[in-house]
């Protein structure tokens, strides 16, 4: 059972480790609020989150063990006994949202979208910043409910993820040919595009369908990668420095966004 889809960051390994550090209080970003960044405050940032700790301080051991057996028995595609497992670990657990979200995954894997929504706004409750893709599964679970896309369009796209990048290219192509409001699906194709010409494109046809919290932030922060290096490096820091220090910005934009400010202003 897949129960952790990826957020893809396109060439952001490719901004250099190498280049000369900023004295630790040298200003990098301030933006129209009077909010500012340094060089010390974005210092030790991994650009990654680990989601599966938020609220997950004093769960009991027997939750985690009824959430790990939950995840063994989806992968072995036993789901019924899944969801029960993921429903006791959240009821001795209810502040951890890895079980709901887990058992979200769980009803879209068989099919039933509206328990699946149900369970993603749970944790949406609970993490409001972000977790996992839970903000990416509402915003296109609530888009079939409304026909922009197609029923199981959210499904059919994240299971593309085992598809090699050709077959997943060409697959995103059918789905945004029969569904362009799908701006999940132009992020991911963005990251799969040879030139920077068409991935830009593609990364404003995203921006343009009004894209979930998540969504948007990875467009953006790829589009600062594509301005940056077409030498417009002030375009990429204001993106960057935005999205920093942006209260509305979801936790996994802020923090790739302050991972990748200083690779491209120069510090590390």
């Amino acid at each position: 059972m897949r129960v952790l889809p990826s957020i893809l960051v396109i060439a952001a390994m490719a901004c250099s480790n190498n280049t000369p550090g900023h004295p630790k209080d040298q200003l990098i970003f301030r933006d129209a609020d009077g909010r500012s960044l340094t060089a010390k405050d974005l210092r030790g940032i991994s650009g990654t989150v680990k989601y599966e700790i938020i609220g997950a301080d004093n769960v009991p051991v027997t939750a985690s063990r009824l959430h790990e057996g939950g995840r063994r028995a989806g992968a072995a595609g036993r789901y019924a006994e899944a969801l029960t497992a993921f429903a006791q670990a959240h009821e001795l657990a209810p502040t951890w949202p890895y079980p709901l979200y887990d058992a979200a995954w769980t009803y879209l894997l068989i099919g039933d979208d509206a328990r699946a929504e149900e369970k993603y706004n749970e944790v949406d409750k609970l993490a409001p910043r972000g977790y996992f893709t839970t903000k990416t599964a509402l915003d296109c679970l609530r888009r079939e409910r409304k026909g922009e896309i197609g029923l199981g369009a959210y499904k059919m796209f994240v299971l593309l993820e085992s598809r090699s990048p050709s077959q997943k290219k060409e697959a995103l192509n059918a789905l945004l040919k029969k569904w362009p409001r799908f701006p999940a699906a132009w992020k991911e194709l963005s990251t799969l595009l040879d030139d920077d010409v068409s991935r830009l494109a593609a990364i404003e046809r995203g921006l343009a369908y009004d894209p979930d919290g998540e969504s948007r932030g990875i467009l953006l922060l790829n589009k600062a990668l594509v301005l940056d290096r077409q030498g417009k490096k002030h375009e990429a820091v204001a993106i960057l420095g935005t999205l920093s220090l942006d209260p509305q910005s979801t936790l996994g934009t802020e923090t790739l966004a302050k991972f990748t400010l200083p690779r491209i202003t120069g510090g590390k």
